[in-house]
């Protein structure tokens, strides 16, 4: 079965939970904390191997308790860890997360994650028919060189463009799955996407970025997703669900997508199953233990 390999960040996340977010200079208190393993690519990577799929991550951590903490997580989650290292004097990944009614805001510092260079991915262990995933937590340069190796290798490239940031042309190139939320659209596009936007809009928008052999997925929150590409539009509609945490969402329907295009099934399906494991995702807290299993996400389609 072809594997899905995850080049990307690993942090720590400290959630605290408040009534509401302090203005400058202000204190407030807030209800509780909690520390829990997260990072856009741990995230990716626990989301794709709790739906079966054969799952390896790249990436750093520091030499320190949370990198401890978070290499023994991964190796729970059955993930492969061979290409996770540990940097010495430097920190692990910190994600600052104030939690909001269920919405988040997020500070995050990076520490051993950028780090993660070209040579790191040398030994890529990425073959034909594999889902190389990637996003913006490591260096671009890194990212791009493993899409590169991807490539070579027969491999098909998801990239999920966030944080949001400008995307090089030479990295644009090696991508054949794109994936933006509005925010990372407008910025990539040139177009202004909002949430009032209609599906039309969004569409026109991320055909600018459609080019031979590429897709475009935008990701709607509790609207759905919709996806360009050779064959069209395709739209799925979000779920109607009680939110607890956002955090993660978007990363959970990136690896969700990621193993079900692994397994063969095709884009369209393929949002559908990541649309709901996304919406299963913000139902509890955190992000990397918020992924569905796959019997939970057979059970919710039941």
């Amino acid at each position: 079965m072809p594997k899905v390999v995850v080049i990307g960040s690993l942090n720590m996340d400290l959630i605290v939970r408040a009534e509401r977010r302090p203005a400058t200079g202000e204190t407030v208190m807030g209800s509780d904390f909690h520390v829990l393993p997260g990072g856009k690519g741990l995230n990716q990577a626990v989301a794709a191997a709790r739906l079966g799929a054969d799952t390896h991550m790249v990436g750093r951590v520091g030499d320190d308790d949370f990198g401890r903490r978070l290499r023994a997580f991964i190796a729970a989650e059955r993930v492969g860890d061979a290409h996770v290292h540990a940097s010495p004097g430097v920190a692990t990944g910190v994600a600052v997360i104030t939690l909001v009614d269920g919405d988040n805001t997020i500070v995050v510092a990076s520490g051993a994650n950028m780090l993660v260079t070209s040579g790191d991915v040398d030994a890529l262990p990425v073959s034909q028919s594999d889902i190389c995933v990637g996003q913006f937590e490591v260096p671009m340069a890194t990212t791009e060189a493993a899409f590169r190796r991807a490539r070579a290798a027969g491999a098909r490239t998801l990239l999920n463009a966030a944080p949001a940031q400008a995307l090089p042309p030479s990295l644009l190139e090696v991508v054949d799955i794109l994936i933006v939320n509005e925010h990372e659209l407008t910025i990539l596009s040139g177009a202004t996407i909002t949430e009032a936007s209609t599906d039309a809009d969004i569409a026109d928008a991320a055909r600018r970025l459609v080019s031979s052999g590429r897709s475009v997925i935008a990701t709607l929150g509790a609207r759905g997703a919709l996806a360009v590409d050779g064959n069209g539009v395709h739209l799925v509609a979000g779920h109607k669900v009680t939110v607890v945490d956002t955090t993660g969402a978007g990363d959970c329907f990136v690896g969700a997508l990621a193993a079900t295009l692994a397994a063969g099934t095709a884009l369209p399906a393929a949002l559908e199953r990541a649309t709901t494991a996304a919406a299963i995702s913000v139902q509890r807290l955190g992000a990397a233990p918020s992924m569905p299993t796959l019997a939970e996400l057979e059970n919710s389609r039941s």
